[in-house]
């Protein structure tokens, strides 16, 4: 299906704390279960207060991450001991996690609480095993669209945790240096700006794109700037001109310079805090990350987010939706699966153990009270990410897929294969979108 952003006004912004924007993106475009994905065959809906306390396992790629990792462990601290039960810690980084996590899952191994990327619903509710939450849900202040985020075929199979954005983040004060007194607005002028970046010398990257396979999934933003709808009508588009086009002007960048080989989201946080990369793709939670670990105590106030360059002025900017949610897996009737779930509900609709988690990780919360809250309101980085960012944010369309993970990968090789030069980006295109169709159906 072809994706189109909703008009959100500032006044919406603001009154979603600067960061619920994105929400009402996604709530329009997630799947509905009618995609010819397969529908979940077991879920049935837990309730509060129908269990004993009991020890639960939880999962979460954050567990691996230094910068979020202590917030994540004092929060499973807190419901340890709110609810006097034990918590099995499990986690993977993030480019192993899905994988893993899936695994475990439709295998038996897991049970319990587990992170995920909301991209993911629909494979892992495909396997059956998730739990409607429902009865946690309601009226505990979420957001409608930020439930709608975690929902599949019309069933809650998820706690809203965050709902947010990925989009371009600025080291201003590289920026000026180069010469760059507004950042540019269409894809020319910004590789113009790359350009100068790339003249400051010393090692600067002028922007840390994604160019491992494992992250080269970020490149679909860039096809759907230049014109790809990427999937219409059920029909993958990868392959069109606007495609093609894109690659080849990743390739050029590539090239040039003007991005570096073996980059993925953490490479990128690591160069853009040593002050190596001027501008690199993230999400809010990136911000903590990088100025934890930069050398220069002031980077948390060079910090800008930038709305993405467009193809010719006048079109909407790009970016791509992003969030996370706390899903349970287990038995219905299993007082561990039950706790689990009063983990999820209190976790990301507690006031205190949201603000508490926000002020660690600076995460886009997802209930209207903690939105409402002055720890959000006050958050001017957050506050100009919704607005230049999240704003204009829309789903993936191959998120509707189980299989959206796998077409995900196939562009990926492909798209490394245009890099190295062994492929050309027409062939490359072709051939990935042969395949991600053949994936889909």
């Amino acid at each position: 299906m072809s994706q189109t952003s909703p008009s959100v006004s500032r006044r919406q912004l603001l009154q979603f704390a600067g960061l619920g924007a994105a929400g009402l993106a996604l709530a329009g475009c997630m799947p509905t279960g009618g995609s010819g994905a397969a529908a979940p065959t077991s879920g049935t809906a837990l309730a509060p207060g129908k269990f004993t306390p009991a020890d639960f396992s939880f999962s979460s790629w954050s567990l691996t991450e230094e910068a979020a990792a202590p917030a994540i462990k004092a929060l499973l601290d807190g419901y340890k001991k709110k609810a006097s039960v034990g918590i099995t810690e499990v986690s993977f980084p993030y480019n192993e996690y899905f994988k893993q996590l899936m695994l475990q899952v439709r295998g038996g191994q897991f049970s319990g609480a587990a992170h995920v990327d909301v991209a993911w619903l629909a494979s892992l509710a495909a396997l059956g095993k998730l739990q409607d939450v429902s009865a946690f849900t309601k009226d505990r202040g979420y957001t409608a669209a930020s439930l709608e985020a975690a929902q599949y075929d019309g069933k809650q199979y998820g706690f809203p945790w965050t709902i947010g954005a990925i989009g371009l983040v600025t080291n201003s004060e590289l920026v000026q240096k180069a010469g760059i007194d507004e950042f540019p607005v269409t894809v020319d002028e910004y590789e113009g700006a790359l350009k100068k970046l790339k003249g400051l010398g010393n090692g600067v990257i002028p922007y840390a794109a994604s160019t491992k396979a494992a992250q080269l999934k970020d490149i679909l933003i860039w096809m759907e700037t230049f014109g790809s709808p990427l999937v219409k009508d059920g029909k993958v588009t990868i392959g069109d001109d606007a495609s093609v086009d894109a690659v080849t002007w990743y390739k050029s960048l590539y090239d040039q310079g003007l991005i570096a080989a073996d980059v993925d989201r953490f490479d990128a946080r690591s160069l853009f805090s040593q002050g190596r990369a001027a501008i690199y793709d993230d999400a809010p939670v990136g911000r903590n990350t990088v100025v934890k670990d930069s050398p220069d105590k002031k980077l948390g106030d060079k910090i800008l987010s930038e709305s993405r360059p467009v193809l010719k002025k006048g079109d909407t900017p790009r970016a791509l939706v992003w969030g996370g949610a706390i899903v349970v897996v287990g038995g219905a009737g299993d007082d561990s699966t039950g706790t689990a779930a009063d983990f999820g509900q209190w976790a990301t609709s507690d006031l205190d153990a949201v603000l508490g988690d926000y002020a660690v990780r600076g995460l886009p919360p997802v209930t209207e009270e903690a939105q409402a809250s002055d720890a959000v309101t006050s958050d001017a980085f957050g506050s100009r990410f919704a607005e230049k960012i999240t704003a204009t944010a829309t789903v993936n369309p191959f998120w509707q897929y189980p299989e959206y993970a796998q077409v995900e990968t196939v562009v990926a090789e492909r798209v490394q294969a245009v890099l190295v030069g062994s492929q050309s980006p027409k062939d490359a295109m072709a051939a990935a979108g042969e395949a991600a169709q053949k994936l889909i159906g």
